[in-house]
Formats: C-alpha cells, structure tokens, sequence
C-alpha cells in the first residue's frame, strides 16, 4: 500500500512539474504589440490608492516640521506609492509619476482644488522595468525611459482613463544600453525634450567609480552620461560625457543650455566629494568622471593619472553625499521675482555619511553672467534624531505656478505654493 502511494504521489507531482514547465515555456503575450496597434488587451482593472485616512494624516503631520521662507506654504497633494520623477501633462489633465519599481501611477486632481482626487496605474496591461523617467513634449507625447527601453505614448493625458493605451516604442527593450551592462545600480533614467525637439536621457554608469576596462564602451554608448535623439529614436548621440550618475537635467528657458545634477563618488569621508550642478554650453563637454569625484577632488583609483580630457567644473558644488536628484527650471509666476528662472532641485538625502544631510529642496538663482548659488529652500525632513520623515526627488512646476515635489520614502507627493506675507 505504502508503494502504492509513493507511486501515486510520484506520478502526480512529475504531472505537476510537467504543467508547470509548461507554463514557463507559454510565450507571454506582447501587450505592447497589441497596444502599438490599437488593439486590446483584455486587462480592465486598475490598482487605486487611497487618499484619505491614517496614512495620509501622517504625512501631512510631518509636513508641519518643514521650514520654508516667509510666504509659503506646503501640503500634500497626493499619496503616490513610491514617488519619483514627474511629468506635468501640458493640458493641466493628470500628472505622470515614475518609480523605481514596476508602476506608474497617474494622478489626477478633477475639481482643481489643488488636492489629487484620484491616483491609480498608468498603462496597467504592461510590464514596465524601473520606469523612473516619464517626461512630455510641448505637443502631448509622454515618454517614459525605463532601465533599458524608451516608450512614447500620444495622447496620453486622454487615453490614461483607460487600461490600454496607445504606447510605440522609441528604444526597444535592450537597445538603450547593451544588455550585459545591465545593473540594478544607478538604473534611474530622466529624460527632458530640449529646445530642439530631441529627447535627452540620462545614462548613469553603474560603479562607485568607473572601472578602466569600462571606459571605452561607456563612452560609445553614452553611459556615465547624457545621450540625445530624435523623439523616433533615430539619430543617436552622445550629447554629454564625464557623468557619474546624474538622475535629474533640465534646459535654461533663457538660454537653451542644459543643466544637470550629479551624484558623486562614495566612501572617501562625510565632507567630500562635493555633489554638483553643472552647466552645458556645447555638445561634447565632459564634466571628469572617473578622474574626478566630484568638483576639482580625484579619485583615489585614478589619483596622480593625468586626465586626458579638459573637464567642466561644475557651476554650483552641493554638500557632499546629499544625493542631489530631479531639478527643473521654475517657470510660473505664482512665486515672488526673485524665484523667476531659478532651478529648483530635490536632495534624496545621504545614505553613508556619518551625519545625514540633504532631505530638502534647494533653490539656485543664476546671475546675467551665468555664476549660479544654490541655498536651502524647504527642510525639515530629518528629525532631531537623524531619522528621515522623507526623502525629496523630483520638483515640477503646476500650471498655476506652485511646485510639486515627489518623495519615494513617504510615497507622497507635496504642494509648495505662495501666499505672500
């Protein structure tokens, strides 16, 4: 009886093996296919978060530790799990928010109190791999850049209402960068349309420092740096060199010049390498990477080397280990003057450093003669026991001309607006 039984239990559990080898092996459907030509999915659901309750009490509890100067005020605008960069819609419809995880949510805010009423995922029949980067042409077309693929979707803020959408690829999935570059590290792509109609993406490489043998395929491909195309995905190049990880870029209004944040190297004490703001005049530049870590201090792997490339100094250094990430030019005139055309930017905050820094918003006001200095515009997300109550990301300019600000530890995003004295 008892061989019987093994016998049987046998049987049944190769069957099972068997079913499941089966499953694998089945070809998953290609949604984007379908979507690329307005067909359906069959996927009906969304996953909606809540916007009300205990959760959302805490946040806006928090939100009272933080300091602004006189005049402004900051509330919660949305509960966004996870929160990275944003991408305002240009019809003021909905506002597109990245993770580094697998969703994008949307986030829409229907009677314009300036309050989201309602936040749930975005394109729910695909698979999306850190889809941190969404970004919008002036004419309506979202982008989103994930870890190793670029999506445009028309009409976005028409056509989120529904689980499918129409979504076409620019960067097929593997072609942004080679696929045995692939990490998990510095994986957090952003992408901004520059002046000129092309679509610039940010390539961090994935190493503390840059290995030698790393540095010429870095340098065909752009990582460790800032690449440019056509919004088709033609006409490829790389537009910026000597980056280390740079997770937030913007263009000067003013100007057309690209300015970018950029994270610096690690583990060489609290107080250095210095974060940076760089400014860009021209394609090409290179901004020292692997040979500096950050401002005008070496590495320790290439010290004493002589740098083969003239370096751009960056235009405004940030505390070491802050971890400066999104920025964005201010271009409402809610905000008093002074605050025209500066560069808000968000400091995720340290994660080495003996004492944390950063957790806050910084402004930057550039002069006629392009000098540019950075200061504390929103803090109070470190307690008085170094714990983190938050940890700002990305700024973006709402069309009434307050900010929002994306923060991934609270899975929040905040409203900053004006009331005068």
């Amino acid at each position: 009886m008892r061989k019987f039984l093994l016998a049987t239990a046998s049987v049944i559990v190769g069957a099972a093996l068997a079913q499941t080898a089966a499953v694998a092996q089945a070809p998953v459907p290609d949604n984007l296919e379908k979507l690329s030509n307005f067909q359906s999915t069959g996927t009906t659901e969304f996953t909606f978060v809540e916007q009300s309750g205990d959760y959302a009490d805490g946040i806006k509890k928090n939100l009272e530790r933080v300091k602004m100067p006189p005049g402004f005020k900051i509330g919660l605008y949305a509960v966004v799990p996870d929160a990275r960069h944003m991408a305002v819609g240009p019809q003021g419809v909905v506002v597109f928010v990245g993770t580094r995880k697998d969703k994008v949510w949307s986030v829409t805010d229907r009677n314009k109190d300036r309050v989201a009423d309602e936040v749930k995922d975005f394109a729910p029949s695909l698979k999306f791999a850190i889809p941190n980067g969404p970004c919008f042409s002036k004419d309506g077309f979202l982008y989103i850049a994930e870890q190793n693929r670029v999506l445009v979707y028309p009409a976005a803020e028409f056509f989120y209402e529904s689980p499918d959408v129409a979504a076409f690829n620019v960067v097929k999935q593997g072609e942004l960068i080679p696929a045995d570059q692939e990490s998990y590290n510095h994986t957090a792509r952003v992408c901004k349309i520059g002046p000129d109609g092309k679509i610039y993406i940010s390539l961090g490489q994935p190493f503390n420092v840059a290995p030698k043998e790393n540095l010429e395929t870095n340098t065909k491909w752009g990582i460790g740096g800032i690449i440019r195309m056509k919004t088709d995905g033609t006409d490829r190049e790389v537009f910026t060199y000597g980056v280390r990880n740079s997770v937030g870029h913007d263009f000067d209004p003013k100007t057309g010049d690209l300015w970018f944040t950029d994270n610096q190297v690690d583990g060489m004490g609290d107080d250095i390498p210095p974060g940076e703001i760089n400014h860009q005049t021209a394609m090409g530049q290179h901004f020292g990477h692997p040979w500096y870590g950050g401002g005008s201090v070496r590495t320790t792997e290439y010290a004493g080397e002589e740098v083969p490339v003239d370096v751009v100094m960056p235009a405004a250094e940030q505390v070491a280990h802050a971890a400066d990430l999104g920025m964005s030019f201010y271009s409402g005139k809610m905000f008093p003057e002074k605050y025209n055309n500066a560069i808000f930017s968000a400091q995720h905050g340290s994660w080495n450093r003996t004492t944390p820094v950063g957790a806050r918003v910084m402004v930057t006001f550039i002069d006629d003669e392009g000098n540019a200095k950075t200061e504390p515009f929103a803090e109070g997300w470190i307690d008085e026991n170094d714990e983190y109550l938050g940890r700002p990301v990305d700024v973006a300019t709402l069309r009434d001309g307050s900010i929002l600000v994306s923060d991934d530890l609270a899975g929040a995003i905040y409203r900053i607006w004006y009331e005068g004295n």
